[in-house]
């Protein structure tokens, strides 16, 4: 009788092990973007130190409403997963489609009929199959009418059907399927179609950064990736918490964290506090838009002995030397937000992107924050 207890223990075991491996539940996201052109070599990312890699990004073509990759991208991302799963066998990958580059008008002329929309949902399961790939993710910036948000909820209705359908006929574990989305539930006016986002993903990328950058808010230095804002109410938890309300499931939020920030020209040298009068972007960023990649920041503060601020009431970073003010995110800013999301009950975080990291120091940060790696993968 014990023999048999213990038999039957053992069995039980076996399958309910089967189970959690093979199940799309996730216990935590520790997530990261990659893209060929961001200067970091496919072999050289660190995959130990996430649980999901995104690998971006694939498009559409607007003629035939399927996926496509552009020919410079094929060997890449052919090799995305089976690279990464070198040096971490358990790493998910996930194709990640559009960007904030695509054409966005595009995807709502796909959005908009049944034929197109099939079309572009059959060809990105194929593909990802083709290619390797755990799972897909649309990053779609960002529906631009009510008429492309009420499509956006459809599309993700036959999305979700499509790869449950798939998954079913093929006898394999269905594709995860995400979306990075705005940090709140509405953006530009429009409201997202939260009941289709809470229902069909796997979770949500939630993009809290760029509330604020020289491009678009010149005359005023601030943090682009606060986690609290007292004062106008524009930060990470702000949006957490509307997302909440709307009614998306607390585990179904992943936290982004940028490995970049943005850099101002001051108006004053001697005036350089959050919200200090600015004139543009500094000289010192990117010629489009004022950004720079957290080594390069690391970089400028040591070669300009910049003065380094840490500001716990809103958790972010900026520095200034001279005329030119930064705001970023350093190790401190990232582990008191991993904190918080993991305090707050959020599936995760993950970061825009891993090749901005200066060996490894954020990535790493967040991942020891969270705790280790194989006591949260199933």
């Amino acid at each position: 009788m014990v023999n048999s207890i213990k038999l039957f223990s053992i069995i039980f075991s076996f399958f309910f092990l089967q189970q959690l491996v093979f199940s799309n539940g996730q216990n935590v996201i520790k997530g990261g973007y990659w893209f060929r052109d961001s200067g970091l070599a496919l072999n050289s990312i660190d995959s130990t130190l996430f649980t999901h890699l995104f690998c971006a990004f694939a498009d559409l073509n607007p003629q035939s409403n399927q996926l496509i990759i552009s020919p410079e991208n094929q060997d890449s991302f052919r090799q995305f997963t089976s690279t990464v799963q070198r040096k971490n066998p358990s790493v998910k990958t996930l194709l990640s489609i559009a960007g904030g580059r695509a054409n966005k008008a595009a995807y709502g002329i796909m959005a908009r009929t049944p034929n197109s929309r099939k079309s572009f949902i059959d060809s990105s399961i194929k593909l990802a199959r083709q290619l390797g790939f755990h799972g897909l993710d649309l990053d779609w910036e960002y529906p631009e009418s009510a008429t492309d948000m009420t499509n956006f909820g459809t599309l993700l209705n036959e999305w979700r059907t499509a790869i449950n359908t798939e998954a079913t006929n093929s006898g394999r574990v269905a594709l995860l399927f995400t979306a990075a989305v705005s940090y709140s539930p509405r953006v530009n006016g429009l409201n997202y179609p939260v009941q289709s986002v809470a229902r069909n993903l796997d979770w949500l990328n939630l993009m809290t950064y760029d509330f604020y950058g020289p491009n678009w808010s010149p005359s005023q230095t601030n943090s682009h990736a606060q986690l609290f804002d007292p004062v106008n109410h524009v930060s990470g938890s702000d949006g957490i918490t509307a997302w909440i309300q709307a009614g998306v499931p607390t585990r179904k939020l992943v936290l982004g964290i940028p490995f970049y920030g943005y850099a101002w020209q001051l108006v004053n040298t001697n005036i350089h506090d959050l919200r200090a009068p600015a004139a543009g972007k500094s000289s010192v960023g990117s010629i489009d838009d004022g950004s720079m990649t957290y080594s390069r920041i690391r970089d400028y503060i040591v070669q300009s002995l910049a003065t380094t601020v840490y500001n716990a009431t809103i958790v972010g970073d900026y520095c200034y030397s001279g005329s030119t003010w930064i705001s970023y995110d350093d190790t401190l800013s990232v582990r008191n937000k991993v904190t918080y999301v993991k305090g707050r009950g959020l599936l995760g975080y993950f970061a825009w992107h891993v090749a901005a990291d200066q060996n490894w120091v954020l990535s790493r940060t967040a991942s020891q924050t969270w705790g280790g790696l194989h006591k949260e993968m199933k």
